[in-house]
């Protein structure tokens, strides 16, 4: 029964995220698992191996709950565009569920192998190992930043701790919200465990009251959403009536300062586009707009092998051209292709071979403003949009949620994207196929969207900004080290027995 709580209790976590944004539910759910990992040399547990499996068990349980639910957006990719029967897209789905579940699993072992008798203290050894495992996700096996709890927090005073370390400062100011709760009610510290439960909700209201940008002009933006079908977007023959609908929903708008055309808007490699590209850049110039667009590109390498790179391009009065940098596994690219690829064969799943761009790329220009650009699943990644946005007036992220259909998986990703905006106090312009388009503004508050599976142009005005964040100045790198180090310091005094022993 115990891991069943567990399950959901995992399960509530999304429920904080969007599209449900019912926040207190994260809190919920931390709050719990830390209290049953905390209890769990309870009296079922007799032998220190006993509870170590305990542990385990609680965080693979939990897990499941957390990306069981989280992620159930994986389903559609696989099934409805991976042409994977029902049952093989659930056993895929499952089978990375469980991958993924290795990594609660893991944090809650290692929490429970540093707590000790004090609630107040395990409440800091708990959320400084949430905090590592974070950090873990951002790069391990290529990361995956997904549901962390930060997120849920967009519009609380806890937002205010963005700007200074990013999202994972969100998260564990959170955490130790939640967690402190849970100690106030098991410990004799009430007062001091209620004064750290309210403490990051306080100052984190303070936070929010400092202007760390502010604004140097104005420019006028057409997000252009195509709401091209999956199915026929890649089809042979179908490039021309594609290229032809963006056009025409573009031609009222000239002459605003932005046109963004979304994630492979043009479904031809860039040598097969030249017309295209031609007559975007004469149109973009006579009516002083910069244009940035999706489209693959092909490059033949000196010793005559071929790489194609996901990519975007400006023209017009813009110029420049970016190739994605982090690419997903078995969606751009098959990782262990010799392994991988004959079982995707075997059950006939598409394969992908797209090729990473240089991690370092000059930033794209939109007339006189530095654009700073994401493609799809690299606005998750909040180091590299940091590392990309130092330099620039202007955040852009394009991507083609048409995969996910009407899951949950476009809202995720859309609040994602805002939380890069408030992190790095520049304003986001999102195209997306078939939504969520969107303009976000320095505090990411979307000022205006487009509904998802329509067509049509979104327009508005978008604040260029002067100045930086502390995250964007410095990241998050200094508190990545701070927790690293009490941890070892933490893992240390247990070895050596100058820690606390026994259970609390």
């Amino acid at each position: 029964m115990i891991y069943l709580f567990a399950v959901a209790l995992g399960a509530a976590l999304p429920l904080s995220l969007a599209p449900f944004d019912w926040w207190p539910f994260g809190l919920v759910s931390i709050a719990g698992w830390f209290w049953l990992l905390t209890n769990s040399g309870g009296p079922a547990v007799t032998t220190r191996k006993s509870g170590s499996r305990r542990a385990l068990m609680l965080g693979w349980t939990y897990g499941v709950g957390l990306f069981g639910t989280g992620v159930s957006w994986v389903y559609v990719s696989i099934n409805v565009y991976g042409r994977a029967s029902p049952a093989l897209a659930a056993f895929l789905v499952a089978m990375f569920v469980a991958g993924m579940a290795v990594f609660p699993m893991v944090q809650a072992w290692f929490y429970t192998r540093l707590k000790g008798r004090g609630w107040l203290m395990n409440v800091l050894w708990f959320a400084a190992v949430w905090f590592a495992f974070e950090w873990l996700l951002t790069w391990f096996l290529t990361g995956f930043p997904w549901l962390y709890p930060g997120y849920a927090h967009l519009t609380t005073p806890l937002a205010g701790f963005a700007p200074v370390g990013g999202v994972s400062l969100v998260g564990l100011m959170a955490v130790l919200s939640a967690c402190a709760l849970v100690a106030a009610v098991g410990s004799r510290q009430r007062i001091r465990s209620v004064a750290l439960a309210l403490l990051p909700w306080v100052v984190g209201g303070a936070l929010q009251s400092i202007e760390w940008v502010t604004p140097v002009g104005t420019r006028s933006v057409a997000l252009v959403q195509g709401n091209v079908p999956q199915r026929v977007k890649w089809q042979p023959g179908r490039a021309a009536g594609i290229i032809r609908g963006y056009l025409d929903l573009t031609e009222p708008h000239w002459g605003v300062d932005v046109v963004v055309w979304p994630e492979a808007a043009v479904t031809l490699f860039e040598h097969q586009a030249g017309d295209v590209l031609a007559h975007l850049d004469e149109r973009g110039k006579a009516a002083g707009s910069s244009v940035l667009l999706g489209m693959p590109t092909l490059i033949r390498t000196p010793d005559a092998r071929t790489r194609i790179f996901n990519s975007a391009l400006a023209t017009g009065m813009g110029e420049g051209r970016y190739h994605k940098r982090r690419l997903v596994p078995f969606g751009d690219y098959v990782p262990l292709q010799g392994v991988f690829g004959e079982v995707m064969e075997l059950f006939d799943l598409p394969l992908s071979s797209a090729s990473a761009g240089d991690w370092v790329q000059a930033p794209l220009r939109l007339d006189d403003l530095s654009a700073a650009l994401a493609i799809c699943y690299e606005v998750v990644y909040a180091g590299l949009v940091r590392n990309s946005a130092r330099d620039a007036d202007v955040l852009v992220t394009i991507s083609n949620d048409t995969w996910f259909g009407s899951s949950i998986g476009p809202f995720q990703h859309m609040q994602i994207a805002r939380m890069r905006a408030l992190e790095n106090g520049r304003w986001m312009l999102r195209a997306t196929n078939n939504g969520i388009t969107a303009i976000v503004d320095h505090s990411g508050a979307v000022t205006g969207s487009l509904p998802q599976f329509e067509q049509g142009v979104l327009t508005g005005e978008f604040r260029v900004m002067q100045g930086h964040t502390l995250f964007n100045r410095w990241g998050d790198g200094y508190l990545v080290a701070l927790c690293l180090l009490l941890l070892a310091v933490r893992l240390a005094l247990r070895v050596t027995g100058g820690g606390e022993s026994g259970h609390a």
